[in-house]
């Protein structure tokens, strides 16, 4: 049987709203998987039906039930499996136009690590970038989503507890299939030596996942462009806190 996921705006949450969707479900033969409120009055189902024809008849069904606005009826996605899973949406930046940006404050770490790492679970090449203004967390939800995706991480250049600049990593570490790299843009950038630049770049070749801390600063002074990453991953304190790069360079220098 195929799974749907079903989302819907509640514009008043009358008695007997819930049942009156789950009774439309059920006269359908439809499945519920999984139900969960989710923030700003929405309501997140995933059901199963073996007939897709079925989804459409109730996307049309729908429609007449008051109080509501269907906001989601289609193959789930991720990010409607973490909002199932965690009752939040996650937010994407709309003013981000370089590459697909997606932004967590740090109440949301759990989120954040489910979310990465059901990313480096897929096998293959992929970049992530994640910007965030010092101790909110960014390396620690790395290496929890390394774990969680039951994967190495390997340093390559780093902050955390000591300043790290790898010019070479043991031959093990080049194992492409469970090894997660990660870079700090700054540090790699602005002291990292010619050795240690061709390592970043060897690595940036591998056909597995690796993840630069602080991508605007590694873009402004490296060889690489926007086109390099897959998405991007904003980590703040508050929501509305802003992340500046005058401070954070100063970790480079």
């Amino acid at each position: 049987m195929n799974e749907w996921y079903l989302e819907y705006h509640i514009y008043k949450d009358r008695f007997g709203l819930l049942g009156d969707i789950a009774s439309l479900l059920g006269m359908m033969a439809i499945n519920i998987e999984t139900l969960r409120d989710i923030e700003d009055r929405r309501r997140g189902f995933l059901i199963r039906t073996d007939d897709p024809a079925k989804i459409e008849s109730l996307r049309t069904l729908l429609e007449y039930v008051e109080n509501i606005k269907v906001t989601a009826l289609r193959q789930p996605t991720l990010l409607d499996r973490l909002a199932l899973r965690h009752g939040k949406l996650i937010t994407k930046s709309e003013q981000e136009e370089k590459v697909n940006t997606y932004q967590f404050t740090r109440d949301e770490l759990g989120m954040l690590v489910d979310f990465l790492g059901e990313h480096l679970k897929v096998t293959g090449n992929q970049v992530m970038g994640i910007r965030g203004m010092p101790r909110v967390g960014k390396t620690e939800s790395l290496v929890a989503a390394s774990v969680y995706a039951g994967k190495r991480w390997t340093v390559v250049s780093s902050t955390l507890l000591k300043q790290t600049i790898r010019t070479d990593l043991e031959d093990e570490e080049f194992s492409t299939d469970d090894h997660v790299y990660i870079i700090d843009g700054i540090v790699s950038t602005l002291r990292g030596n010619e050795d240690h630049m061709r390592l970043v770049k060897r690595i940036l070749r591998l056909d597995a996942p690796k993840i630069i801390e602080h991508p605007d600063i590694f873009v402004q002074h490296s060889e690489f462009n926007w086109n390099l990453f897959d998405r991007v991953i904003e980590l703040r304190n508050t929501p509305d806190e802003e992340i500046t790069y005058e401070a954070l360079e100063h970790l480079g220098q």
